[in-house]
C-alpha cells in the first residue's frame, strides 16, 4: 500500500439501458477532473464510476427484445465506456452491479443489516417508478395521462402490493440528525444540506429493500428466507421465493464494493470511507439519508462528503432526455469540439452546484471565447514571438517581485485549488481565465514587437525587457497549462512541448512526482530549453457548421 495520502471519490452509477447522453456524463467529467487534480498533487487516488444494471426497465427491455439480459447489458455498457473514453474519462475502476464481487457485497450488506435487527418482513402497497423506485404519495403528480413520477414523467407509475423486506430507516433518525450537526460539510452545497436535513426532521419512514418478482427473474437474489435463515439451498441455488434485492439498495453498495468490501479487508481499510460521493440532486435522499443508515447498520462508516450537483438542462429549462430528443450525443459533441474542448465547455458553462441550461450556441461561444481566443491566442502569440525574436530559445521569467504575472500567480493558484477541491469547478476555471486575461493585457501593454524592433536597432534595455516580458508570458502559459491539465488532459502535454518543456506527469496515471513544486513561479528558471513551432491548440469553431 502507498504511504501517500489517499483520496477515494465516486460518481453515481447510471442505468445501462441505452447510450448515455452528455447530461448523464456531465457528472463523470467533473469527477474525472477532480480525480486528475488529486493525482497531480500526489494523492493516492481511486476514482470509481460505472453502471446500475438491475433495474426493472432494463430487464423488461431485454425481454421485449428477446435477448438474454446480460447480452443486452454488455452492448449498452460498451457504449458507456466508449463515450467516456472519448471524453478523456479515466476511472480506476468501471464497476458493474452485475460484477460477481458486487453481488457478494450486496448480499453481505443484507446479512449484516438483518443480523443487526434492521430488516423485517412487511407488505408494501403504493406507487413504483421503474426508473427510480418506490414513491411516497406526496412525491407523485396527477396528470391527464395518469399518475407520474416528477423525475421521469415519460414512464408510467405502477401500483404495487407486495410482501417485502423493509429496512428500519426510522431507527436512525436521531443519529442522522446528530451526524448532520457534527459534520456540517457532510452534504454540500449548503442549500442541499438544508433540504436533506429538513427531510430528516419531517420524520423518516422505513423503506422496502426487496422485490417479489422481476422480469426474466433478473436481479441479485435476496439472501434471507422468510424464516430468517439463509435462502441458499443445498444444491447451490437461491430460493426464488426469497425474491430479489431492491435495485436502489443494491446500487448504493457499489461504493464499498469498489473499495474492496467484503473480499479484500486490507484494501477496504485503505479506501473506506470514501472522501467524496458526487451525485445528482434527484438521488440526494438515497445518498445522504438512506446510505449512511445502511452503512451504520452494517457496522461501517458513512462517506466523508457528498456533493450534490444540479442538472444540465435543455434550452428553456427542460430536463434533457432521449425520449424528448433534446439531449447531446457525446460522440457528436466530441467530434465537434474535441475531447478537451467538450470537457471545458461543459464544466465552465454549467455550474457544478446548481441547475443550468446548456445549448449548442452557448457551448460554442464559451469554446471560442475562452479556448480559441483567450488561451489559444495567448499561447500562439507567445510561442510565435519567442521563436521569431529569440530564435526559439526559451526565455527565463523574471523574479516574482519584478513581474506582475509572477506576483499574481500564487493567489490565482490558491483560489483555483480551493474552488476545485471544493467542487466549484466552474469557479476554479474562472480563476485561471482571469489570470489568462491579465497575461493578454501584458502582451497588449508591453508590445513585444515594438521592443523587438528597438532591440534589433541596438537598444540593450529593450533587449533585456523583451526577454523578461516573453519569459513571463512563457512561464504564465506553462503554469496555466499545468494547472488546467485536469480539465484539458490531452492539451496540456502538447502545450508544454511547444514551450520546450516535458510534461512531468502521466495525465492518465496515478504516479509521478507531486505537481505543486512544478506549479511554482520560476520552477525551471535556470534550465535551457528550445521551443517548437506554434501550432493552434483550439481551432475556432463555426456554430452553424459544427452543430451536432
Amino acid at each position: 500500500m502507498s504511504d501517500r495520502p489517499r483520496y477515494y471519490l465516486t460518481t453515481s452509477i447510471a442505468y445501462a439501458n441505452n447510450k448515455p447522453g452528455l447530461h448523464t456524463l456531465y457528472e463523470v467529467i467533473g469527477a474525472d477532473a477532480i480525480a486528475r487534480w488529486h493525482r497531480m498533487v500526489g494523492d493516492d487516488t481511486r476514482f470509481l464510476t460505472g453502471t446500475d444494471e438491475h433495474s426493472i426497465n432494463i430487464a423488461q427491455a431485454a425481454v421485449d427484445e428477446g435477448r438474454p439480459t446480460r447480452d443486452f447489458l454488455d452492448e449498452k455498457v460498451a457504449l458507456f465506456k466508449s463515450a467516456e473514453a472519448a471524453l478523456g474519462i479515466a476511472p480506476d475502476r468501471f464497476i458493474r452491479t452485475t460484477d460477481p464481487d458486487h453481488i457478494r457485497s450486496a448480499q453481505e450488506m443484507v446479512r449484516r443489516a438483518h443480523a443487526n435487527g434492521d430488516i423485517y418482513l412487511g407488505t408494501y402497497e403504493g406507487w413504483y417508478c421503474p426508473n427510480e423506485g418506490f414513491r411516497n404519495t406526496t412525491d407523485v403528480q396527477e396528470t391527464a395521462r395518469g399518475v407520474i413520477c416528477p423525475n421521469h414523467p415519460e414512464v408510467p407509475l405502477q401500483w404495487l402490493t407486495e410482501r417485502n423486506w423493509f429496512f428500519r430507516l426510522s431507527a436512525y433518525q436521531e443519529r442522522l440528525e446528530r451526524h448532520f450537526a457534527d459534520h456540517p460539510d457532510f452534504v454540500q452545497p449548503d442549500y442541499r444540506r438544508n433540504e436533506m436535513l429538513g427531510f430528516i426532521r419531517g420524520g423518516l419512514e422505513d423503506f422496502s429493500i426487496s422485490r417479489e418478482r422481476t422480469p426474466g427473474d433478473w436481479g441479485i437474489p435476496f439472501p434471507i428466507a422468510e424464516n430468517g435463515e439463509s435462502a441458499l439451498r443445498q444444491d447451490g441455488s437461491w430460493d426464488p421465493e426469497a425474491g430479489k434485492i431492491y435495485v436502489w439498495f443494491d446500487a448504493l453498495i457499489n461504493y464499498i464494493t469498489g473499495a474492496g468490501f467484503p473480499d479484500d479487508a486490507a484494501a477496504f481499510a485503505r479506501w473506506w470511507p470514501a472522501d467524496l460521493h458526487i451525485i445528482g440532486k434527484d438521488i440526494a435522499r438515497f445518498h445522504t439519508i438512506f446510505w449512511p443508515a445502511m452503512l451504520w447498520s452494517a457496522g461501517l462508516e458513512a462517506p466523508r462528503h457528498v456533493w450534490v450537483h444540479g442538472w444540465l438542462l435543455a434550452a428553456g429549462g427542460e430536463r434533457m432526455s432521449k425520449s424528448r430528443g433534446n439531449f447531446f450525443d457525446p460522440d457528436d459533441f466530441v467530434a465537434a469540439l474535441g475531447s478537451d474542448g467538450a470537457r471545458y465547455a461543459v464544466l465552465r458553462e454549467v455550474p457544478f452546484d446548481r441547475d443550468a441550461e446548456g445549448s449548442w450556441d452557448s457551448f460554442v461561444r464559451r469554446y471560442n471565447a475562452d479556448l480559441a481566443n483567450d488561451f489559444g491566442n495567448l499561447v500562439n502569440r507567445t510561442v510565435s514571438m519567442a521563436n521569431r525574436y529569440l530564435d526559439g530559445e526559451r526565455p527565463a521569467p523574471r523574479p516574482v517581485g519584478e513581474s506582475p504575472l509572477g506576483e499574481g500567480w500564487a493567489d490565482t493558484l490558491r483560489a483555483y485549488r480551493e474552488r476545485l477541491e471544493g467542487c466549484l469547478l466552474h469557479d476554479a476555471l474562472a480563476e485561471l481565465w482571469e489570470y489568462i486575461g491579465g497575461a493578454n493585457k501584458v502582451v497588449d501593454a508591453e508590445q513585444p514587437w515594438v521592443l523587438a524592433k528597438a532591440a534589433k536597432a541596438g537598444d540593450a534595455a529593450a533587449e533585456v525587457r523583451l526577454r523578461g516580458v516573453l519569459g513571463d508570458l512563457v512561464e504564465a502559459c506553462r503554469l496555466v497549462g499545468l494547472a488546467a491539465a485536469p480539465f484539458l488532459p490531452g492539451t496540456a502535454p502538447r502545450l508544454l512541448a511547444q514551450l520546450g518543456h516535458a510534461f512531468p506527469y502521466d495525465p492518465d496515471g496515478n504516479g509521478g512526482p507531486p505537481m505543486l513544486d512544478q506549479l511554482s513561479w520560476g520552477a525551471h528558471a535556470g534550465e535551457v530549453g528550445l521551443m517548437t513551432a506554434a501550432e493552434p491548440l483550439f481551432p475556432r469553431l463555426d456554430a452553424e457548421s459544427g452543430a451536432p
